[in-house]
């Protein structure tokens, strides 16, 4: 979480971030793997501190985002398992919102779908990367759309009041049934860039 003023920088920080890892994921892949590590180590950083501790909020974000980034980075054959197995999990909770089924996908789903989508990254290393760098990268391209363009969930609305912005990944807009077919066009669309274009293997 952010003050709320920071919620458009970040905002826009996603979107770039995103549009970036979708169409050349595989070519910059330690670079979006310290970019994922930074934006996974801020959330997780500032979600420590009080909603009233802004300097701690933004402080924290900051350590917890290079850590973060550091740690992806050095760490490229855990970073490329914990991708896929981010990719899984994306999809357990993207499969399940888009049936209708309401709060979390059941853990063991979550856990499979994550499991092997770390096997599936270690042994077709270039293609999941590419997969996953595409789909990752449009479904936070996406996020970051939704909260430039103002949409909030029930609970993201709540939590306004106290100032502050937390960003909800998993579920950007609940109840949208375009948001689930926007990210499958946008993933195929940047594995079709990075196939064709800039992830082709140099000759």
């Amino acid at each position: 979480m952010l003050p709320q003023s920071y919620e458009l920088p970040a905002a826009i920080v996603l979107v770039l971030a995103g549009a970036l890892s979708c169409v050349a994921g595989y070519r910059l892949f330690k670079f979006v793997l310290g970019l994922y590590g930074f934006v996974l180590g801020a959330m997780l950083a500032s979600s420590a501190m009080g909603v009233t501790n802004t300097t701690g909020m933004i402080v924290a974000s900051l350590v917890g985002g290079i850590c973060g980034a550091l740690l992806l980075m050095f760490a490229y054959f855990v970073g490329i398992a914990l991708v896929g197995a981010g990719l899984g999990a994306l999809i357990a909770h993207v499969a399940w919102s888009s049936v209708g089924k309401g709060g979390d996908p059941p853990a063991m789903a979550v856990v499979v779908l994550s499991i092997l989508g770390s096997i599936g990254a270690m042994f077709l290393q270039r293609y999941v990367i590419i997969v996953s760098t595409a789909f990752g990268g449009a479904w936070t391209a996406i996020v970051g759309a939704l909260a430039i363009a103002g949409e909030r969930s029930a609970a993201a609305k709540a939590a306004a009041a106290t100032d502050v912005w937390i960003l909800y990944p998993t579920s950007p807009a609940p109840g949208q049934a375009w948001v689930p077919v926007a990210w499958i066009l946008l993933g195929l669309i940047g594995t079709g860039v990075q196939l064709g274009i800039t992830g082709r293997k140099r000759t």
